[in-house]
């Protein structure tokens, strides 16, 4: 009896110096403090726009994220929107359509290059990276690849899976914008609809899934979540349109949900997509609902 007492104390005290140690050598990934990035995306075109939006959601946001077409072509603009949203003590990341040399040339735009290193400097970890190109996996399935095709006597059936697989990934190793980004260590995002694994293949290192459209949300939250655990990549979600027409967006608490499983499901990217061609408001297609659920959050 006095033996068993023994030995129980013993274990008690071996389990006690187990859990003492665990507390003071937590696991890499229960030691590692993950920030999840919550912000919007601005898709408009002027400096008070932007400053407008920034100052509405700064409080209680992290990102800014500047997905604007129209300002990719002002150095100026892009520069004083992002400089105004570092102050505010935003992330930020920045859209360019194109960064190939080439392109930049025949466009005046060899600046974005300079631009993009300058960015890097002057807001140090607070610039992200960037979001290059828009929606690749999901225009390579769309295309109409059997009219291109056609002019070469090629038929869809004569292609294999691998073949086209390893067509879509090449088109990125040999894109020297890509290479660019690669070569200065900048995280390279994008969002899509499709073929999330081959986009990090390809070489991107966050995936945001766009989820908002009639498509299953947890197969979307599975097919990107997985392709970036197993490649050792970042995820997100960026939260689209629901219908076609106003009022664009789902309602605030489907969308606020939406936001909540990502989160539950260790998404490191939560964006609203905040624009249509004929908005209204100065904020976008958001509602004041939209922007309480997102405080809410």
């Amino acid at each position: 009896m006095k033996f068993k007492c023994v030995l129980a104390a013993i274990c008690i005290i071996e389990i006690l110096i187990v859990v003492s140690l665990i507390s003071l050598h937590p696991k890499n990934e229960e030691s590692k403090q993950v920030e999840v990035y919550v912000g919007i995306a601005f898709c408009g075109s002027t400096v008070d726009e932007a400053k407008l939006l920034i100052n509405r959601v700064k409080n209680y946001t992290n990102l800014f994220v500047l997905l604007s077409g129209p300002v990719g072509f002002n150095e100026t603009v892009m520069t004083e929107i992002c400089e105004y949203a570092f102050d505010a003590g935003l992330h930020i990341i920045v859209f360019f359509g194109d960064l190939d040399s080439r392109v930049l040339a025949a466009k005046n735009l060899e600046w974005r290059l300079s631009w993009v290193e300058m960015a890097k400097k002057r807001w140090g970890d607070k610039f992200l990276g960037v979001y290059y190109y828009d929606e690749p996996g999901g225009i390579f399935i769309d295309y109409k690849w059997e009219t291109m095709l056609s002019q070469f006597n090629i038929t869809i059936d004569k292609l294999s899976y691998d073949l086209v697989a390893e067509a879509y990934i090449q088109l990125f190793y040999r894109d020297d914008g890509f290479n660019f980004l690669k070569s200065n260590s900048l995280n390279i995002f994008v969002s899509d609809y499709a073929l999330y694994w081959f986009d990090y293949l390809a070489g991107y290192d966050v995936v945001l899934a766009q989820v908002g459209w009639n498509h299953t949300f947890a197969q979307d939250i599975a097919l990107v979540r997985g392709a970036a655990t197993v490649q050792n990549k970042s995820w997100g979600i960026i939260i689209t349109w629901k219908y076609r027409r106003p009022p664009y967006l789902d309602s605030a608490e489907n969308i606020y949900n939406q936001m909540l499983d990502a989160y539950k499901c260790g998404a490191d990217y939560i964006i609203i997509f905040n624009y249509a061609e004929d908005m209204k408001s100065p904020y976008g297609i958001m509602t004041d609902e939209h922007f309480e659920a997102l405080e809410r959050f």
